[in-house]
């Protein structure tokens, strides 16, 4: 039968230690008595069918063993022991499973089992190992192998440990005695079925009297009532949890709780004065800020917030407050407009009262707060005040220049009173269509009105005050022009019409309206007539259709272009408005060729048609000869351009300027081959040199009449050099002295232009300096050669009147 032995104690371990291993042995003994017991009923039931029972070497369950060994020899655990180990060495014991080798070590030849590393049952708190025993010389295992357990035995190695801390916690103020503040609970790592090395008591080490621990559950509650967070807002309270019970010996650890103590609304607003003094100037504008109070609590957050109201005082109606964003300050703003020759104090009575009341605490209030405020106004000096916020007036269109229309009227605020000075702000009449009288504010007209071009005036009228120009009020006056029938009705659009010569009496031809820019109340109505000079015609008629509308219709049939091609028909028009405004327009009625729907087909009466009986061939004939004479012209052309031009010797000496003079056209640039350059040279004998022409004279002849020859050369000039410079600096005079000479460098001049001509000169370099309008009915008196002009810018006289 196996044996199993303990381990006996080591050499230093302490008294308990060695009392436990004793107390393990024998529970060792009573577990291999009943390891016993258990076989051997086992060996019975099994014997009756068994030939031959093996027995087993060994039995044994598990081993017990102490943690946090400190002996400097490794751990006894046990011993294993063999029936069949005789002790001749010829069993050898194996050791295999958790920590074998490593932690665990075994004597192959005795079975001692010993621990070589320090156990740690909070680490690992059992080991599964198994064991065999082998024969050492067959080397084949004698036995089965069996698992034992080797368990660690807990001692009090591990402090309880608060895992969660520092712990945070608030509670509001004034809380009640026993409010729970924080629950708590530390953790021990020990074994807590095995002893009180688990057990934890709490405890507290810093916080008294405001606070207590529970000592089994760790809930810290208030022990204090009455706790201000006004006079105290923060705590630090240390907790200690301590194992074995609480019982002298056992470890312990501490963690921190730092409680907050939360605001209510535990104390009243109050003002930190009882009078406030503030000032404002009257000339402050409505909702403009006059000044600022604060009822001051001791609260903070909501239960600090405030609302302000005026409760009473004579400035409730022109003053107001507001509460400012913060829900903190009352702002005192301007309800009405203020004036200090009217009112210059006024008083406020105002409340100051929490938004957020706390009813639990009553006997706190009451929270609100009365003050006075005295609001000062101050004089400043005020711009005119008009009488009217703004001014309207309607004015007649044919209003003579000068009439007084209106008066406008301010004064000065103030207690002095000054004289107020009127004027027009310009950019306001920049036609200056009015005038002001500077001391009595009277409105007049100075330019004649026209509803036409302008149907409103909106004018700006300063008062300005006499001993301080920097005040100035300003009004706005608006003039309405009312509308004058002063404007006759005139044909809208069709001045032009035609008629068809294939036309028959009765015929529509033109529609005519009429516009009128005057504005009647009732509505535009015109009447329509033809003048007396045409009313009889024989021609035409006109039809009122009385409703702003005439039809022309003709009055007979009959039309030809070659006998007449164009009418004249007057018309005259009315207004029902008064003054009478009449008009006469005259209708231009053109005679035209249409087809068979009445489309004008052509309204000129000199038309050509070539004759039917044209043969093609003539019109090839007539083709031919103009060909031919493009070509002979084309011809000519290309000889004369090939015609050689005179060789220069010297071209330098031969740079100079024609200056000539144009008494009437010439035939272009080939014509300056008629002078010579010796007249620039010798300007008395130029009439004599080389080929003269008799319509056109050198230019430097007429220097005669302004500046002397025998003074342009002068004494001491050489010869013909001096001629030109001296012709050129009088020229240079000339042009200096003349205002309307054009500003070009040339030394042309067209002052005689057109001489000896009927026409005189049609230059309009000096028409500048002449502001008449130009007159051109003498064009009628130069002839037929001027007709043309005539009728373009002239009236052409006619011997027949027109027709209609």
């Amino acid at each position: 039968m196996g044996d199993r032995h303990h381990h006996h104690p080591g050499g230093g371990r302490p008294v308990y230690t060695l009392l436990l291993s004793i107390g393990l042995a024998l529970l060792a003994l009573l577990s291999e008595a009943q390891g016993r017991m258990d076989r051997a009923k086992t060996e019975e039931e099994s014997g009756a069918g068994l030939l031959r029972r093996v027995k087993r070497g060994w039995v044994w369950n598990q081993f017990f063993v102490l943690e946090e060994y400190t002996g400097l020899e490794p751990l006894y655990i046990g011993k294993l022991h063999s029936d069949m180990d005789l002790g001749d060495g010829s069993i050898k014991y194996i050791l295999s499973g958790d920590g074998a080798g490593t932690t665990f070590t075994i004597d192959d030849s005795t079975g001692d089992i010993h621990a070589i590393k320090r156990l740690d049952r909070e680490v690992q708190a059992q080991y599964l190992l198994r064991a065999q025993a082998w024969n050492r010389q067959t080397d084949r295992p004698l036995e089965p192998e069996s698992e034992f357990i080797v368990k660690i035995q807990d001692i009090n190695d591990n402090e309880p440990k608060f895992l969660e801390g520092p712990y945070q916690a608030t509670i509001p103020e004034m809380s009640t005695i026993g409010t729970e503040v924080i629950r708590m609970t530390a953790t021990d790592a020990d074994d807590p079925t095995y002893g009180n090395s688990a057990r934890v008591v709490y405890s507290i080490l810093q916080g008294q009297p405001y606070f207590s621990v529970e000592p089994k559950t760790g809930v810290v509650r208030v022990s204090l009532a009455g706790m201000d967070r006004e006079v105290r807002e923060n705590y630090s309270v240390i907790i200690q949890a301590k194992d074995m019970g609480g019982q002298l010996g056992g470890l312990a650890g501490t963690t921190v709780v730092n409680i907050t103590l939360s605001d209510v609304n535990d104390n009243p607003p109050m003002f930190d004065q009882k009078l406030y003094q503030m000032s404002v100037p009257e000339s402050a504008p409505v909702s403009s800020v006059v000044g600022r109070i604060r009822a001051k609590d001791r609260d903070i957050g909501i239960n600090a917030e405030m609302r302000y109201s005026i409760i009473d005082g004579d400035g409730r109606d022109t003053f107001d407050i507001n509460t400012d964003p913060t829900n903190l300050f009352g702002i005192i703003t301007i309800k009405k407009p203020l004036n200090f020759e009217t009112k210059a104090s006024y008083t406020l009575k105002i409340e100051g009262a929490n938004t957020h009341v706390d009813h639990r605490f009553p006997d706190k209030g009451p929270f609100s707060h009365v003050t006075i405020v005295h609001i000062s106004v101050e004089d400043v000096d005020e711009p005119p005040e008009f009488s009217s916020a703004a001014y309207y007036i309607a004015v007649p269109e044919d209003t003579e220049i000068s009439t007084m229309f209106m008066t406008v009227s301010a004064r000065d605020p103030d207690a002095a009173n000054t004289s107020i000075r009127y004027s027009i702000e310009r950019n306001t009449d920049l036609g200056k269509y009015f005038y002001i009288d500077i001391t009595s504010g009277a409105l007049m007209t100075v330019l004649p009105l026209d509803r036409e071009e302008f149907s409103w005036h909106n004018i700006t009228v300063l008062a300005m005050e006499m001993n301080n120009p920097r005040m100035i009020g300003s009004v706005s006056v608006a003039v309405k022009i009312l509308d004058v029938n002063d404007n006759p009705p005139l044909l809208t659009q069709y001045f032009e019409a035609f008629v068809c010569e294939s036309a028959n009496a009765g015929q529509l031809i033109q529609t005519v309206t009429a516009v009128d820019a005057d504005d009647p109340l009732g509505g535009h109505h015109f009447y329509y007539s033809l003048a007396l000079e045409a009313a009889n015609n024989p021609n035409f008629t006109l039809r009122d259709n009385q409703d702003n509308t005439a039809w022309i219709l003709t009055r007979r049939g009959g039309w030809s272009q070659q006998d007449q091609s164009v009418y004249y028909l007057p018309i005259f028009i009315s207004d029902g408005e008064q003054p009478v405004q009449t008009s006469t327009s005259t209708l231009t009625i053109r005679v035209c060729s249409c087809d068979v729907e009445g489309n004008v087909m052509s309204c000129n009466a000199e038309a050509y048609h070539l004759p039917a009986s044209l043969s093609r061939g003539a019109l090839i004939a007539i083709l031919a000869c103009i060909f031919v004479l493009l070509v002979m012209v084309l011809l000519m052309l290309s000889l004369q351009s090939h015609h050689k031009k005179p060789y220069l010797h010297d071209e330098e000496d031969n740079v100079h300027e024609n200056i000539v003079r144009y008494d009437d056209e010439g035939g272009g640039e080939e014509d300056t081959e008629a002078f010579d350059i010796a007249a620039m040279w010798n300007p008395r004998e130029a009439h004599l040199v080389g080929k003269q022409r008799q319509d056109m004279l050198p230019e430097i002849e007429s220097l005669s009449r302004y500046v002397p020859l025998a003074s342009v050369g002068g004494p001491g000039c050489g010869g013909g050099d001096s001629n030109v410079q001296g012709y050129v600096l009088a020229k240079l005079l000339e042009t200096d002295l003349n205002p309307c000479a054009p500003p070009y460098d040339s030394l042309q001049t067209y002052a005689y232009e057109g001489e000896g001509s009927v026409a005189e000169s049609l230059s309009s370099l000096q028409s500048g300096c002449s502001n008449t309008d130009h007159e051109y009915d003498y064009l009628n008196d130069w002839g037929p050669r001027f007709k043309k002009l005539a009728e373009m810018y002239g009236v052409l006289e006619m011997n027949n009147p027109p027709m209609w």
